[in-house]
């Protein structure tokens, strides 16, 4: 059994560790995930060896609290009301504290700057006053700031010291020592004696820690806060009402309450509160929230719909087939949820030293003590050493370097029409070298379309009306094809009398009185009809392209032919381009016959072509290119590739609409569109680029910082590195690391082609985009780049445009922010952009 909970207490990456270590110990737990960032816990336990309450308690145990999720959260974690509450409660002991702490610092540092202290502070007679001034200016401090100590000292005591236990021990041990010297400030015989003491008063150190840190977490809340942007954008989707029909009552009820079964009435501007099918009216309904799709689709009876979309116009009303936490809004909120609490592989190393990080440093600081004792340093200056150590050490941005990243990477993946299942899939598809891609659904339409029409001794319209009247009356693939074709074209539908279907060659019917036939070379020959030598060369022409054609005949004379075929979508062929500019090798797989299959490959550039392969054949073909040492992504509709998906590298499901909770694979693309697959792998380059960039960072943050926070520099230069400053640079590597991963939510989709544009055109009609120099027959694109800021930038931006136009000459312009490409062939501005975008710099526009 899964189970989730949600853990409060945790603060840092030792955290988290701790809890996930407890949990693991259980008997009958056999998986745990702890997200920091969420405050959520995912495990995996044998129901007959433990249950719920047990694994509760182990959480306790640590000194932690857990409750298990119910699931009616409204809104993501880092927008919750209890969030918004920490941050105000955060916020209310910044400014207490910084009052406070600027007093104190006039105290205890006013007279170096030349500032008067009151008389009772100044001079040797004020020695105690001034001590016990800066005393009693720290307390506030400290104890608005309590819960370090408290959270600190309980993980002591549990044998599972965290961050908080850093900053209780530092701050502590500060002013702990300055009550010490005040104290023996008091007792001493001589002004003297009294003064020698004065240098040992920490107390400022203890208050500007626990200020400073306090002032960092703020920041590093804000920041988490925009972590969840996506998920809270999903969850405002969900309408809180749906007016239903009960007992032949409307009535509106709480979104809870709606029941499979019911009857909703969705009108004009209302957006729909279940999925369900129609029963009864119209309406254009907007998907883009859900689908990616810009324009609203017409529903009518009989139509399945998706809760969250929103109805443009009209009125129906709806069965509700699926309610609560089984719509597609809730499985894809959920999908991103616990992506976003999943652990990616690279995120082991950073666990395994944030396992020991604080047993470690607090180890470090005591040597340092003992080390600077034995040297002859006096015990203010060792302290001061091993405070520095304590709380310059920052757990947190080890902690928060992946999963902050991670969850700002699926959520922005969500954004765009992309689901990751899992963290993991996100990493292993940036390793992608070979994608293999089935043929029908993914990189074509997946339904039948008119590609060509051809009328013999007849108008346009006539044959139109001719077609739409024989096959509106059939229920073959091709028929509505061409009945669709002939709507759009506004065809006018005649009279028909004796129809009649003949399996494997076609319809014959009257219409208007007139004998007609429609179907393939087989009907024809069967009534005797013979082809013209230009009409057999045309239909010879068609069938080679991969096109089934078909002929209409009235009155015993062939009056036209419709050619049919399953055509590329739009976006496909560029997104093949796009995958070969970065260097990902492509293969066409396809049950159909070598035929089909090579012209459609044609169509899309690819030249590794696997057809007439059966379902069971896919996953020994996967196979076999990993035997090749190849990181394969298998692209298919996530139901009939299920094996080859499940095979591969990373399983791509394109085009699995509602059935996203289901799916087998790894990585779900909302929307029919290919170019989704290569923004998917942008995503993953990015993502890991980032964690990557954060692990080296927070990393080599410590590894430089404790050094020298325990007086590596001290011997050789007399540089030391007070506790003030230690606490300021913790806070700010955790907000550093933070802000870095948020630069994922300015990933941008690639540029798509715009919506007018022909799924298919004949080879003469495929014009690039590109304005012509006429006299030397070159093209040229001017490219709008933002981000460039030196030599070095150019020097990437032109780099990344030769490898994505071979043989096209690149001159990039630093002033001007623009690239320009010229040659004779220039690839699609879709490959273009993802080549600049894939070098870390945005394209803003393509002339």
């Amino acid at each position: 059994m899964k189970q989730r909970f949600r853990v409060g207490g945790m603060s840092c990456a030792a955290c988290s560790a701790h809890v996930e270590k407890s949990v693991s110990a259980v008997p009958g737990v056999s998986g745990v995930q702890v997200n920091l960032l969420a405050g959520s816990m995912a495990v995996e336990y044998d129901e007959n060896a433990c249950d719920a309450q047990t694994i509760i308690k182990a959480v306790e145990s640590g000194g932690y609290t857990a409750a298990v999720d119910d699931g009616r959260q409204t809104s993501a974690p880092a927008q919750s009301p209890q969030a918004d509450e920490a941050l105000k409660e955060m916020k209310t002991r910044i400014i207490v504290s910084a009052i406070f702490m600027l007093v104190l610092m006039y105290f205890s540092m006013g007279e170096m700057v030349g500032l008067p202290l009151p008389s009772y502070a100044a001079g040797m007679d004020g020695m105690f006053n001034l001590a016990l001034t800066e005393l009693l200016l720290t307390l506030p401090i400290v104890i608005i700031n309590r819960k370090y100590y408290i959270n600190g000292f309980k993980t002591l005591l549990h044998r599972a010291p965290t961050m908080d236990a850093l900053i209780a021990v530092g701050s502590g041990a500060a002013l702990v020592y300055g009550i010490y010297a005040l104290i023996q400030i008091a007792l001493a015989p001589t002004p003297e004696a009294a003064h020698s003491f004065m240098h040992d008063l920490y107390f400022e150190s203890a208050g500007m820690i626990l200020t400073l840190v306090t002032l960092g977490k703020f920041f590093e809340a804000r920041a988490k806060r925009k972590t969840g942007e996506a998920i809270a954008a999903l969850m405002d989707l969900r309408p809180q009402t749906a007016e239903v029909i009960r007992g032949g009552q409307t009535m509106q009820l709480p979104i809870e309450q709606v029941q499979v079964g019911d009857l909703v009435i969705v009108r004009g501007g209302q957006s729909v509160p279940v999925d369900g099918e129609i029963t009864e009216g119209s309406a254009y309904l907007d998907e883009s929230a859900i689908t990616g799709e810009s324009m609203p689709v017409e529903k009518h009876v009989g139509d399945t719909v998706i809760g969250a979309t929103v109805s443009k116009s009209g009125y129906v009303v709806m069965k509700a087939l699926r309610v609560g936490d089984d719509t597609t809004l809730s499985q894809i909120i959920r999908l991103v949820e616990e992506a976003g609490a999943s652990k990616a592989p690279i995120a082991k190393l950073a666990d395994k030293v944030a396992g020991v990080f604080v047993p470690v440093v607090m180890g470090i600081a005591l040597v340092t003590a003992i080390i600077w004792l034995l040297a002859g340093e006096t015990p203010s200056f060792a302290l001061t050493r091993a405070i520095s150590v304590l709380v310059i050490s920052c757990p947190c941005a080890l902690g928060l370097a992946t999963p902050v990243a991670i969850m700002v990477g699926t959520g922005v993946g969500a954004k765009n029409g992309v689901l990751f299942q899992s963290a993991e899939a996100l990493e292993n598809l940036h390793n992608v070298n070979a994608v293999i891609m089935d043929k029908t659904g993914t990189v074509t339409e997946g339904r039948p379309v008119v590609t060509d029409v051809k009328s013999f001794g007849v108008e346009s319209a006539d044959l139109l009306s001719l077609a739409l009247s024989l096959e509106s009356r059939s229920d073959h693939p091709l028929a509505d094809a061409i009945v669709r074709y002939a709507r759009e074209k506004n065809a006018q539908e005649r009279s028909v009398t004796d129809f009649e279907m003949i399996e494997g060659q076609g319809i014959r019917a009257t219409v208007d009185g007139v004998p007609c036939f429609a179907g393939n070379r087989r009907m024809l020959l069967a009534n005797g009809l013979a082809l013209s030598g230009s009409m057999q060369k045309l239909g010879d022409e068609f069938a080679a392209a991969g096109k089934t054609p078909l002929f209409f005949a009235a009155n015993r004379q062939i009056v036209g032919i419709f050619a049919v075929a399953d055509v590329l979508k739009p976006t496909s062929k560029a997104a093949v381009e796009a995958l070969r500019s970065m260097h990902i090798d492509v293969t066409l797989l396809t049950g159909d016959n070598q035929k089909t299959a090579q012209s459609i490959a044609s169509e899309l550039g690819v030249t590794d072509v696997i057809a007439e392969v059966l379902p069971q054949d896919k996953e020994r073909i996967v196979r076999e290119k990993q035997g090749k040492s190849r990181k394969v992504a298998m692209i298919g509709d996530g139901i009939n590739d299920a094996p080859a998906l499940a095979r591969a590298d990373v399983g791509i499901a394109i085009g699995a609409g509602t059935d996203v909770a289901i799916s087998s694979a790894d990585v779900v693309l909302m929307k029919s569109d290919l170019m989704d697959a290569v923004d998917a792998i942008r995503l993953s380059r990015r993502t890991m680029r980032n964690i990557r960039q954060n692990l080296f960072w927070a990393f080599f943050y410590n590894c430089i910082g404790i050094p020298i926070a325990a007086g590596l520099l001290w011997v050789p230069f007399g540089i030391k590195l007070s506790p003030m400053i230690g606490a300021a640079a913790m806070s700010l590597s955790s907000v550093c690391v933070v802000s870095n991963a948020l630069r994922l939510r300015f990933f941008s989709a690639t540029p798509r082609k715009t919506a007018g544009t022909p799924a298919v055109l004949p080879a003469s009609d495929e014009k690039p985009l590109t304005a012509h120099k006429k006299e030397e027959n070159v093209m040229e694109k001017t490219i709008k780049v933002e981000g460039m800021m030196c030599q070095h930038c150019v020097a990437h931006v032109k780099k990344a445009l030769e490898g994505a136009a071979a043989g096209c000459n690149v001159a990039v312009d630093l002033d001007a922010g623009k690239a320009v490409v010229s040659g004779k062939t220039l690839p699609e501005d879709a490959v273009l952009t993802a080549a600049v975008t894939e070098a870390g710099y945005k394209v803003v526009d393509i002339k």
